[in-house]
């Protein structure tokens, strides 16, 4: 990078100083667009202009390019709510390059439908096949190395580059980090994994459950309360509750913890359900052999079904990069961008600071694309993150809570929290209807 203040509070956190994360330096100025120079977008060729976040696109034979390519890495909520807001709003004058390696997206709290068997898969997976917009083309393929330098991609579906690269490939699930895990439990975080978790809970004939969280940090805080809340429901419809014991053993001092009100409305569907709750603990490994999990202060629990929240880590491909540090890409809190011009990331795989969610990740996302629609229109953004999202939390018996909470660089977090109904889940279904509708166009999954 040329003319880069590497000592300023804001490029030391894009670099992943954490020491300057509470910084109001970090708030910085908004990225302005040099229109001297013509700077319309992240150019493939271009490089840092006099400031650190304002990128030059050159001139294309002396003119402005009329197309802009962004080429973006991961089709959940952050590459598509991107996609689609630049196909929105630029149509044809962008050139969207979506890729990923699966044919489907599946919302994360569909799992635990799939799980509890009230879904099965094809009603909850929403297929690639039907995303059709204007300026947007999906590949599918594995993505077998990323250059952020060229803002470039080898697949095995072939070579993309691009003017502006957007990184959104969300966090990989390692269950093997923690052993005796994939021996003795049941990961259920990923579709095979609630799959596998939906046989096991039907042929169980009772005993005790451990839902436990094995590293920080993991997707959406409140699942592993939602599972145990869900498991005694699960348990209590099959007549198995009164021979059964749950106990929720989590990282966390409480369940929510940027929600007060959200961790003390479950914490007393804890015990009105005599659930354990273990605050405090995680789970270093499984012996398969005892089948007991063995906590990191050594304590052991016992267990005849263990339902777990495997260890998280940036996909292999990412890592290989050289883009992250500490095990994440550090991005500008504030616009998302990477300290490679042109290159931004947005979701789980950065280290933002805010809950690894689809929520946060779809309004990232919709921060990238304003900021990026400005530029191509020579025009300003002031657009910037301001790390809030919305999350429905089950509480079991069809009631549904809503949290809300917006997390700022060095302040505590703050937020709202909506007490369990059963109206709230026609808000938690148009929350995944509305979504289906803008990126795929459809009412909800085929069947």
């Amino acid at each position: 990078m040329t003319n880069v203040d590497r000592e300023s509070p804001r490029n030391r956190a894009m670099a992943g100083d954490d020491t300057v994360k509470s910084d109001n330096a970090l708030r910085g100025p908004a990225v302005q667009v040099d229109h001297s120079k013509k700077a319309i977008a992240c150019g493939q060729t271009g490089e840092f202009a006099e400031r650190a976040d304002c990128f030059v696109m050159p001139a294309v034979d002396g003119k402005e390019a009329e197309t802009m390519r962004v080429l973006v890495l991961g089709a959940g909520f952050g590459g598509l709510e991107l996609s689609t807001r630049l196909s929105e709003e630029l149509g044809d004058d962008v050139d969207v390059v979506l890729i990923d390696k699966s044919d489907g997206f599946i919302m994360g709290f569909s799992k635990l439908d799939v799980m509890f068997g009230r879904a099965s898969a094809e009603s909850v997976k929403h297929s690639y096949a039907d995303l059709v917009k204007p300026g947007v083309r999906f590949v599918q393929g594995v993505i077998r190395s990323i250059d952020p330098q060229t803002r470039s991609v080898e697949t095995d579906a072939g070579h993309f580059d691009a003017d502006v690269m957007v990184v959104a490939l969300g966090a990989d699930l390692d269950p093997a980090a923690t052993p005796g895990l994939v021996e003795a439990g049941r990961e259920f975080y990923t579709l095979a994994g609630a799959f596998a978790a939906r046989d096991e809970l039907a042929a169980f004939t009772g005993g005790r459950v451990i839902v436990g969280v094995t590293s920080t940090p993991f997707k959406c805080p409140p699942a592993p309360s939602e599972a145990a809340l869900m498991t005694h429901d699960f348990l209590v419809e099959r007549g198995l509750r009164d021979k059964s014991e749950i106990s929720l053993v989590m990282p966390l001092g409480s369940p929510v913890p940027p929600s007060p009100a959200a961790s003390e409305a479950l914490l007393a569907a804890f015990a009105e359900r005599d659930i354990s709750w273990c605050p405090n603990c995680v789970v270093r490994h499984l012996d398969p052999e005892r089948m007991v999990a063995v906590l990191a202060d050594d304590r052991e629990l016992p267990f005849d079904l263990f339902l777990g929240v495997p260890a998280h880590r940036v996909p292999q491909v990412v890592a290989e990069s050289g883009m992250c540090v500490d095990g994440w890409i550090p991005v500008d809190p504030l616009t998302l961008e990477t300290r490679y011009p042109g290159v931004y990331a947005v979701g789980d795989v950065t280290s933002v600071g805010t809950p690894k969610a689809g929520a946060f990740s779809e309004r990232q996302a919709g921060v990238v694309a304003d900021r990026l629609i400005a530029q191509h229109r020579a025009t300003t953004s002031e657009a910037e993150y301001d790390g809030t999202g919305v999350c429905y939390v089950e509480f079991g018996g069809d009631r549904i809570g809503r949290v809300e909470v917006t997390f700022r660089s060095g302040e505590p977090p703050t937020g709202t929290f909506d007490e369990p109904s059963q109206q709230l889940q026609v808000a938690k279904a148009d929350f995944g209807a509305s979504r289906a509708r803008r990126w795929f166009g459809t009412e909800g999954p085929h069947h």
